[in-house]
């Protein structure tokens, strides 16, 4: 059984460059104190789910400009690409040491590319024998039969996430054959694709309850109405994965799932509606966060609320920001927030949890937001509970109700500034100031680009770079449709680059070369940083690599 840690995760791996003879096994070179090169390994980075990556000494505010940065190649792929592009640092393959860049598709396909020549050392298909990716049309009942969602398959959605002590990449493959329908969950060797032992185990699961579609007081995992749309995370020792819903088409449930990232055995099964419905987790497709000491914390999209009219029993969360400690075969509550008004939010589809919340780096508080425009920073270790009359926060944000919150936030760090850069659709990109010694934002004093944005129903997903907290060196990167409104069809996709420390100093976009250009937007995936490199998913069938020229 291979051995994991908490440290694998929560830190950006970096391992030294070193070779070996030829025909030896391939293998990861282990950590030293000189390594320059560094790892993206799961979802924004890290599981704060913050989106810094304080370790890039290539790429500053001096050289990403038109004349010195730009598209270098294309990593071509068999279809869409829903998933957040994963780095692993320092890999040998072919008998070289080299940064590997590993995609996932909606097709079910894994490739691993050289991440700096674009060279493909392998790829694998894993869709299920004699079975095929599913399409949105299987989804009969979703948006009244006009699923538009997803504009074809719906294989790998959620980001992987890589076990660079096991070796290992971890991610769910759904399969049909038109009428019965699976999820695995695959632990496959990221040297050659292979499968674990005990790899793919079938997704299942029941729970105690009397909810939507339960049957005799139990309610029934479903893996065709439940979509594994949010990034996984690997957290001691254990893989977790979560489950929203296609267009809220019912009966469905918010899932937690644990599996042994060894065994790959089921350990842990939480519904978080068992005896209501919905409950959907999905956050923009950002995975959950956790803290050091083992716990995590996610937001529950639009569901029941409490039983029985007490909005306060914790059978059923929905509308909810959780603190999770796993306990036993489940996960156990140990704080929770629910807005004074989320009756409302549920009878007018506002639900909570629509954005990507993670944990401000080195504090106690985790950023969440809501589709009413409502950012809702909380005490991680004391969420506030519910309260009819007024909402018990560290601090509330309101924007415009028309920013609905699909997006992903990011966080940066210099030598004079600490900001959360936001950018909602039908908004602008903002920068708070975060102020440590009242643990608030500093609004008066927050920054907005004049740049248009993002419009219909899709907001930026934001990536930062820096090389630790150097003077010129922090860079918030932004993707988003340039066109259209990308919640119902493909668009047209615009990465930017902008001053970290000054968001209204564009430093660069790919819109104005025609060579940058990058393909079509790919939702919810943010762009990934990691050694002078800047690689962006879309739905062009590839992934773009930028760099310096």
């Amino acid at each position: 059984m291979f051995r994991r840690t908490l440290a694998a995760i929560l830190i950006i791996g970096a391992f030294a460059a070193c070779k070996k003879k030829d025909n030896h096994p391939a293998t990861v070179i282990p950590y030293t104190a000189n390594a320059q090169h560094i790892s993206v390994l799961t979802q924004h980075n890290n599981l704060t789910r913050a989106g810094l990556n304080n370790q890039e000494k290539k790429l500053n505010t001096s050289n990403v400009n038109a004349a010195q940065f730009g598209k270098l190649f294309s990593l071509s792929v068999d279809d869409q690409v829903f998933a957040q592009p994963l780095v692993l640092a320092n890999v040998e393959l072919a008998s070289e040491v080299r940064n590997v860049v590993y995609i996932a598709t909606v097709n079910n396909s894994i490739y691993a590319y050289d991440g700096d020549t674009g060279y493909l050392f392998w790829k694998k298909n894993y869709t299920a024998p004699g079975m095929r990716a599913p399409l949105n049309s299987d989804m009969t009942g979703a948006c009244g039969g006009q699923y538009q969602d997803f504009s074809g398959k719906i294989g790998i959605v959620g980001t992987p996430v890589i076990d660079s002590v096991a070796q290992t990449i971890y991610f769910v493959a759904r399969s049909t054959n038109g009428s019965a329908f699976v999820q695995n969950l695959h632990a496959v060797s990221i040297i050659d694709g292979t499968e674990r032992p005990g790899s793919p185990v079938l997704i299942t699961a029941t729970y105690p309850g009397n909810g939507d579609g339960s049957s005799n007081n139990v309610v029934s995992f479903d893996p065709q109405r439940n979509n594994q749309r949010a990034a996984l995370t690997l957290l001691n020792g254990v893989v977790y994965v979560t489950f929203s819903s296609h267009c809220d088409w019912g009966p469905y449930h918010g899932w937690i799932l644990g599996y042994n990232a060894g065994s790959l055995q089921q350990q842990l099964v939480y519904n978080d509606t068992p005896k209501g419905g919905d409950g959907g987790i999905w956050e923009s497709g950002t995975g959950m966060a956790a803290d050091a000491q083992g716990n995590l914390y996610v937001v529950i999209g639009n569901g029941t609320v409490g039983l029985n009219g007490d909005p306060t029993n914790l059978i059923n969360r929905g509308e909810s920001a959780m603190k999770l400690t796993p306990s036993s075969n489940s996960l156990t509550i140990n704080s929770y927030f629910t807005p004074g008004n989320y009756q409302f939010l549920e009878d007018n589809d506002l639900d909570y949890g629509t954005m990507g919340s993670f944990l401000i780096p080195n504090s106690n508080y985790y950023f969440t937001s809501c589709k009413d425009g409502n950012i809702y920073l909380l005490n991680k270790d004391n969420m506030g509970g519910y309260n009819a009359v007024t909402n018990q926060v560290q601090q509330t944000i309101t924007l415009r109700s028309s920013s609905n919150m699909h997006c992903q936030p990011a966080y940066g760090v210099g030598s004079n500034y600490e900001f959360v850069y936001i950018w909602p659709e039908n908004d602008r990109l903002q920068a708070f100031p975060f102020n440590r010694s009242t643990n608030i934002f500093d609004i008066p004093n927050e920054i907005m680009s004049s740049a248009s944005g993002p419009n219909g129903q899709n907001g930026a997903m934001i990536s930062v770079s820096s090389n630790g907290t150097a003077a010129g060196s922090g860079i918030v990167w932004t993707a988003y449709a340039a066109v259209g409104d990308a919640e119902h069809a493909v668009s047209p996709g615009i990465l930017r680059a902008f001053d970290a420390s000054n968001i209204t100093k564009e430093l660069w976009n790919n819109n104005s070369n025609p060579a940058d250009y990058a393909g079509n937007y790919a939702k919810f995936a943010s762009p990934t940083i990691a050694n002078g490199k800047v690689y962006l998913a879309t739905f062009s069938g590839q992934v773009t690599v930028y760099g310096l020229k």
